[in-house]
């Protein structure tokens, strides 16, 4: 009958009880033959007992507690006089002890891996007066394991990587299982691994637990993968053993054993010829089982009627060849080229060149397609000269272009006039002759740069473009000046013979051979008693004088004429005038004063004084406008603008009626108006601000009112009546009735 995992363990738990019981003396104590006891103030006795180990199954899974041992003194005769007791670790509550018998029992189920062994400690009492009969003893009880715990791998699942194509036998990497039963006893614990997964490519060391390569030439590309399952047993792998498992996946890790081949023997690409340098023209590739580094590519054309057309290099991402163009392609001078290309590995493992060769060609072949092209010059840049005297219509140069297909289409020619603003210059449509259209200024320009379009007959949109620079040459038509506006000064004490300024001369012309100035003093100054001039000829002139002292109060100002001439062909002239004031100058000939009124002012004032007298006149006057436009400024009161309109009012009306009764009403916040029987004459307010009260009302037109009739109106006596009351507009008016007396 086959025995289960639990009934295996009792049966290994009865067969230890037996062997504790039976082959060690039962537990019992036995009297010593080799230490003598000594007890202080007695005399010298043999010790009664000692102490052997005892030995209890770990797991036990019995109802009823599970006998240890027994405990026995010689001085025990049997007749219950002698009792035991039991201390140290678990006493009482693990092991308990017959005080009358001395059998030592286990409550608990005990774990070796928890608790290997226990220690206490046993004495024998004297029941009655409870004192030691035997000196206390010390004793071990170890738990004796049983295979309880199965092999664990701690550091699973694993990873571990190996390169392909490797010989058999190659290590990849070592397993470790740990089982807690005690190593010391049986074979709980000794563990031997073995594969069930992943044959017939790996295997494991059965004592070690190295896992190795079983077959050789494994190879990534068909697979990169394995997945292995290793089981770690006890019992040095016998039956009834326990067993733990633990996965480990191996990954194949490339090498450089597969080399780079075309797809294809051959490949064909269109282009066009208007295509322009560095276009990409094609990508190819080489394919490569490996990957990463194993897989780096080369490119490079080997043969071919492209050499120096095009070139390709390769794409670091993807590894491909890229054919780009090099030199511009012309359908016209070549339709086709034919590429011989080769692609290798970067880096070849010599270990597997068996394989090769790591290098593959193929053939690259490019049509080229004619595309309609605009028309071509026959030089990037043309250069003409003319000279800045020739007249309009005069020939400058010739451009030529022509449509490089093979149309040949005819050109016409025109010239950009965003580069000839001023339009300077005509061209022939058909013939390409440059000429002048206006007169030309070097010195305004000195090159001209135009460009000239040429447009294909058949299709106008396919424009090409020349670029032409007109070099204006230079003629003698700019006169010499000074160089700048000269003025001078000359001391009251100068010396015959001083040097008073230095001249030079510019020309806006640009000879061949550089300028050469002649200067004299023109044919009415030259004999001056005054100034002289001397030639330097370098271009430049000295200024001298001639006598000795000048004098502010006879000539404060001299204006000397000077000749200049050129050296052109024909040679031209001007004459520039020289400034020359005498001035007042201190010992070290530096001028002081230079204005001849100084002289005629008052001896006692000087100018600073002048200065501060104006400024405090200027003064006075300001503060005097100031004061006078404030006070216009200053604003009257708003009831004089009414009392003006009412009173030039009733004026108006008075002069009016002449002779007879009236009656003005007056409505507040309303312009003021005047009526007699029945007519009525509207007043105009320049206020628009209303009378503030009635009462004020009434007070200022009968002030009007006499204010009138003292204006020499002839009116005679006046009766006078006013009444207050409110409009129906709800509005307070004053009525005013009067009653007019003729004189005498």
């Amino acid at each position: 009958m086959k025995l289960g995992r639990v009934e295996f363990c009792h049966f290994l738990q009865i067969i230890a009880l037996f062997l504790c019981l039976s082959g060690m003396n039962q537990a019992e104590l036995s009297r010593s033959r080799s230490k003598p006891y000594f007890q202080s103030g007695r005399p010298r006795t043999k010790r009664s007992w000692v102490w052997n180990q005892f030995f209890v199954l770990e797991e036990y899974m019995g109802t009823d507690p599970l006998y240890v041992g027994k405990l026995h003194s010689d001085v025990d005769k049997g007749d219950g006089s002698i009792k035991y007791i039991l201390s140290g670790e678990g006493a009482s509550s693990i092991f308990i002890i017959d005080e009358n018998t001395g059998d030592i029992h286990a409550t608990k189920r005990l774990d070796r891996e928890e608790q290997a062994y226990y220690t206490l400690r046993a004495q024998a009492l004297d029941r009655l007066t409870n004192k030691p009969v035997e000196p206390e003893s010390e004793f071990v009880i170890k738990i004796q394991d049983i295979n309880d715990n199965e092999p664990k791998f701690l550091d699973g699942p694993y990873t571990a990587g190996v390169p392909e194509m490797s010989p058999v036998g190659t290590s990849v990497v070592q397993v470790t299982a740990t089982d807690a039963d005690d190593p010391t006893y049986g074979n709980s614990a000794r563990v031997v691994y073995s594969i069930l997964q992943g044959q017939p490519y790996f295997s494991v060391e059965p004592k070690t637990g190295v896992i190795k390569t079983a077959l050789p030439n494994m190879d990534r590309e068909a697979k990169d993968q394995y997945l292995l399952v290793i089981q770690a047993k006890d019992m040095v792998g016998q039956n009834g053993g326990l067993s733990g498992t633990t996965s480990v996946t191996v990954t194949l890790t490339d090498v450089n054993d597969n080399p780079p081949r075309f797809p294809r023997r051959s490949y064909q690409y269109n282009v066009p010829e208007s295509l322009p340098v560095a276009s990409v023209v094609a990508r190819i590739k080489a394919a490569d089982a490996d990957v990463g580094s194993n897989a780096e590519m080369e490119y490079k054309i080997v043969d071919g009627d492209g050499l120096g057309v095009f070139k390709i290099t390769v794409d670091k991402d993807t590894q491909e060849g890229i054919i780009a163009i090099q030199k511009e392609l012309d359908f016209e001078a070549k339709t086709s080229y034919t590429l011989r290309i080769e692609a290798a590995n970067m880096h070849v493992d010599t270990r597997f060149l068996s394989l090769g060769p790591f290098s593959d060609m193929t053939t690259v072949k490019i049509i080229v397609e004619d595309v309609d092209e605009p028309p071509v010059f026959t030089s990037r840049l043309y250069s003409m000269v003319v000279s800045e005297a020739a007249k309009v219509g005069t020939i400058i140069g010739t451009v030529a272009a022509h449509d490089p297909d093979a149309s040949n289409s005819p050109v016409r020619y025109s010239i950009d006039r965003n580069t000839d603003l001023e339009r300077y210059f005509n061209i022939d449509a058909n013939s390409g002759v440059i000429t002048t259209a206006k007169s030309l200024d070097r010195e305004t320009n000195a090159v001209h740069n135009i460009t000239v379009l040429a447009m294909e007959s058949q299709n106008p949109a396919q424009i090409g473009r020349g670029y032409v620079a007109i070099t204006i040459l230079d003629i003698n038509d700019n006169a010499p000046e000074f160089a700048m506006e000269y003025e001078t000064t000359v001391c009251e004490n100068a010396q015959p013979g001083q040097v008073i300024q230095k001249i030079s001369a510019i020309d806006k012309d640009d000879p061949p051979n550089g300028h050469q100035f002649y200067f004299s003093l023109t044919a009415e100054a030259a004999n001056n008693h005054n100034f002289t001039l001397q030639d330097n000829k370098d271009n430049t002139a000295t200024v001298l004088t001639r006598r000795n002292g000048f004098r502010r109060q006879e000539q404060s100002v001299f204006y000397l004429p000077i000749f200049i001439v050129d050296s052109g062909s024909p040679s031209l002239s001007s004459t520039n005038t020289l400034t020359i004031r005498v001035c007042d100058c201190d010992a070290d000939g530096i001028a002081q004063t230079c204005n001849a009124e100084a002289y005629i002012l008052p001896a006692g004032l000087s100018t600073g004084a002048l200065i501060a007298i104006l400024a405090c006149v200027l003064t006075l006057l300001v503060l005097v406008l100031l004061i006078v436009t404030m006070r216009r400024r200053k604003k009257e009161p708003l009831i004089f603008d009414e009392e003006r309109d009412i009173r030039e009012n009733i004026v108006r009306y008075m002069k009016e009626m002449k002779h007879g009764n009236g009656e003005i009403t007056v409505k507040q916040s309303s312009p003021p108006f005047i009526s007699q029987k029945g007519a009525q004459l509207q007043g105009h307010r320049r206020s628009s601000e209303p009378l503030q009260s009635l009462r004020h009302m009434n007070k200022k037109v009968i002030e009007m009112l006499h204010f009138s009739s003292s204006r020499k109106l002839h009116m005679g006596t006046m009766e006078i009546a006013r009444k207050n009351r409110t409009n129906q507009l709800g509005q307070q008016c004053l009525t005013v009735t009067y009653r007019k007396h003729p004189q005498g």
